[in-house]
């Protein structure tokens, strides 16, 4: 008999609020059965120290069937070998050091952030040079992750409309399947083509090369599959996510005129305010999971070995038990942390590059344009709310 069970809520009541039911979750049943958006069933949870737990339990395993796609998908094998963030310590663990090292505060600093300023002010520029009005996305949130993604992984920016596009189509869980293959074909095919040409041409420049120079030594544990699904996350994920905060950062200040004021008035609030950005927003809109190994307590529930459970990462970081006013994004918090990017060891490896990238654009965004203003109503602002992330499909602004 099939289990009757309440849908994972997914309907926003504002642009940049995420579902309404989460309120009540939260008080009510902060760890409730649900059947999510494929139709399958499981765990969720709502709340931010629950959340965290769930992160930081080894026995919840992060080797997860999907719950955001068509049901009979659910089992199936991922497209690409998706490496170490489908994978338990300490495997895990050996496949991520293979690329810490880009992604430190120091190597972040040293090694990018002189591009990110150069690239970001070249932006500026032509959108002062162009039309008074223009989308936001094209003409900036977009290009710029895309941009620094290639740097870092020494891909062709030439190449950024079609895997641009193709991650589009895999992420987008209202496509049909075979949609979203295509789009996971397209990148494997890519990265592929792109590991044989650099082989051949001995370009040593970026992650991708010093990853190639590791899976050709001989023993190497990193395997050719291994390889290609670490090019294909990082190209995907290096640059959606960020691309999402940006376009959702840059909404969030243009309806927001105090924190805006804030941010342009105050240099030393920059950091505090991005990450009460990445708090707020919380662009991962159906939650992360993770598969309980044996039975487990989490908030006071039984979760069976199998059991699938899922942090709602957007509710978990409006807890009211942890963030005082939740709901009204506010520079001065001063919070200790939030899981916008996770938690525990499998925390987003990129999260030093994308704080880098909104650390840049927001503020001088702003500072060149203080009269940037929406040119259309808030309302007709067209969101994606089919996406892995939740972002801004378009946004149409005047300087």
């Amino acid at each position: 008999m099939t289990e009757t069970l309440p849908d994972m809520p997914v309907l926003r009541p504002t642009l940049l609020d995420p579902p309404a039911e989460y309120h009540q979750l939260r008080e009510d049943e902060p760890v409730t059965r649900v059947r999510f958006p494929n139709g399958s069933a499981g765990w969720l949870v709502t709340r931010f120290e629950e959340g965290s737990k769930v992160f930081a339990d080894p026995r919840l395993s992060a080797r997860r069937p999907r719950h955001d796609v068509p049901a009979e998908e659910g089992a199936e094998e991922a497209p690409f070998n998706p490496t170490f963030v489908m994978m338990d310590e300490p495997d895990h663990g050996l496949y991520r050091r293979l690329l810490t090292g880009r992604f430190t505060p120091k190597s972040v600093a040293q090694r990018l952030q002189p591009y990110i300023d150069r690239i970001v002010d070249e932006h500026l520029d032509a959108i002062a040079a162009g039309p008074e009005t223009f989308d936001l996305v094209e003409a900036l949130a977009l290009p710029i992750p895309c941009l620094v993604i290639c740097e870092l992984l020494g891909v062709p920016y030439a190449d950024r409309d079609g895997f641009h596009h193709a991650t589009e189509a895999m992420m987008d869980v209202s496509g049909s399947r075979e949609e979203r293959a295509a789009g996971a074909k397209w990148l494997i095919d890519y990265i592929t083509r792109l590991v044989a040409t650099k082989r051949r041409t001995g370009d040593t420049e970026g992650l991708l090369a010093d990853l190639i120079a590791i899976a050709d030594q001989e023993d190497s544990f990193l395997s050719e599959d291994e390889l290609i699904g670490m090019g294909v996350l990082l190209l995907f994920a290096g640059h959606d996510t960020t691309a999402a905060m940006l376009g959702l950062s840059a909404l969030t200040l243009l309806t927001h005129p105090q924190q805006r004021q804030d941010l342009v008035e105050h240099p030393e609030k920059t950091g505090p305010a991005v990450e009460e950005l990445l708090r707020y927003l919380t662009i991962v809109q159906f939650g992360l999971g993770r598969v309980a190994l044996e039975d487990v307590e989490i908030g006071g529930k039984h979760i069976a070995k199998g059991d699938l459970v899922v942090v709602a990462m957007p509710a978990a970081n409006r807890d009211p038990r942890v963030f005082d006013n939740p709901d009204t994004p506010d520079f001065d918090r001063g919070m200790i942390r939030h899981i916008a990017f996770g938690y525990g060891v499998h925390q987003c490896l990129g999260q030093n590059v994308a704080r880098a990238e909104l650390k840049t654009v927001l503020p001088r965004l702003f500072t060149r344009f203080p009269d940037l203003r929406l040119a259309v109503p808030e309302s007709e602002v067209p969101m994606d709310t089919y996406g892995t992330n939740y972002a801004v499909k378009k946004l149409l602004v005047t300087r």
